[in-house]
């Protein structure tokens, strides 16, 4: 008896969709008795983390073929293909292949090279592959764009994910239609830059115009969108957020910093002062509007004062669920050639600070939801989440999958506690 290939997913949660993905391409041509670990690039930390994770599996299974993939492979490849323990690395794009998995069967007629990774950044087309929901029953998520045209001093993704490139948008409606068919009540639309979708398609719609013609043309009950640019934010997407109740009033936004000369020495698009007035803007057309954001902690030339902005950042755009990460350079980024006068502990310091920020923000939040009703998408029988994607349990249990009306009764940590109505 043979076992099936065993996955580990390191990052972002498009990382996670993906290794959906590949368990069904896996699958599809055959391959079992195989470890493959999906790599995050966002830090030199994340890269570490990878890197261990390689030696600790291979010490538990010293004979099956180990794959390594993802951003931090597709970066620098040959220092993975350097590790005794790696038997294969594999890049962003040809990890949702079909042919790659069949190339790595043992049963494989012809030679795999150890390295199967190219040009990253000649790719100009994205992978039409679904992912069909994602740990549940209860929600599905359609990659609709993937990579960045844009080139932030202190990041690295580019360059593992490639130039931005969208799904057409007929496309994306289908995928959407063929998971309602199948019983969904929620979508999530991701990407690596999700703003940008549409640049490089005909007529360049934008994300606004993608998410109008799924409300008019699909019936899913909730849409979500992932992580977004607010500079990128466009009418149509306001639109939206006034008019669509389907639309769900969660944004994360990549808000980066709260300091303009900061923000100028990332090479961000936006100051300060958008930041805020896009929030105040959304709120305004929905007022049960939360937001999430990434905040980096630590850039090089921070100051006290710089960094108290960030803090401050946090009441002034009514931020809830921070993702906080300290500074950490990135060879073959601007950023990394910039003297850091930041030092390790202040660093750390400061990120636990923020945290306590955001920590402190949830708790507002939660507090604010009790006696409310809320929609409540079902991931468990005792756990789902609301329209702001807040966890939400229930002492009695509830049908998976489906949306259940409820009043929120109290919090529990940073979850919510509900009877349904």
């Amino acid at each position: 008896m043979t076992d099936a290939p065993r996955f580990t997913t390191l990052g972002c949660r498009l990382n996670a969709y993906e290794t959906e993905a590949m368990k069904r391409l896996a699958a599809d041509a055959g391959l079992t008795d195989a470890m493959i670990v999906n790599t995050c690039a966002v830090t030199s930390e994340a890269v570490a983390k990878a890197r261990k994770e390689i030696r600790r599996l291979r010490r538990d299974n010293p004979d099956a073929p180990l794959i390594v993939t993802g951003c931090a492979a597709q970066i620098d490849p040959d220092s993975f293909a350097a590790m005794d323990e790696v038997t294969h690395v594999i890049g962003n794009t040809e990890k949702m292949a079909p042919e790659t998995w069949r190339r790595l069967t043992p049963d494989f007629i012809g030679d795999t090279p150890r390295v199967l990774v190219n040009d990253i950044m000649s790719v100009e087309e994205t992978a039409g592959h679904l992912i069909d929901g994602f740990g549940t029953r209860s929600r599905a998520y359609v990659q609709v764009q993937n990579g960045c045209d844009h080139r932030c001093t202190f990041c690295i993704i580019p360059y593992g994910r490639g130039n931005s490139r969208s799904v057409p948008a007929g496309v994306v409606v289908d995928q959407v239609k063929r998971l309602r068919d199948e019983g969904y009540n929620e979508v999530v639309l991701t990407g690596v830059d999700l703003t940008s979708w549409g640049a490089d398609l005909p007529g360049q719609p934008r994300l606004g115009d993608l998410v109008l013609r799924l409300m008019k043309l699909t019936d899913i009950p909730r849409l979500r969108i992932s992580s977004i640019d607010s500079i990128e934010a466009d009418n149509a997407l306001m639109q939206a957020i006034a008019t669509e109740p389907r639309l769900m009033p969660h944004l994360h936004l990549s808000l980066q910093h709260g300091h303009d000369l900061i923000l100028k020495r990332m090479k961000r698009r936006h100051l300060r002062d958008d930041a805020i007035r896009f929030c105040e803007e959304a709120r305004a057309l929905r007022p049960d509007m939360t937001f999430g954001a990434d905040i980096i902690a630590g850039f090089p030339t921070e100051t006290d004062e710089h960094f108290d902005a960030s803090l401050r950042l946090v009441e002034d755009c009514g931020l809830t669920w921070l993702h906080v990460f300290p500074y950490s350079a990135r060879p073959g980024t601007p950023a990394a050639k910039i003297p850091n006068r930041v030092d390790g502990t202040t660093i750390k310091d400061r990120a636990a600070r923020l945290r306590a920020a955001g920590d402190a923000a949830v708790i507002r939040h939660l507090a604010a939801q009790e006696g409310r009703t809320a929609q409540v998408l079902m991931e468990a029988p005792d756990m789902g989440r609301t329209e702001q994607f807040t966890e939400v349990t229930f002492a009695t249990p509830q049908p998976t999958g489906q949306i259940v009306a409820a009043r929120i009764t109290g919090s529990e940590g940073t979850r919510l506690t509900a009877t349904p109505l």
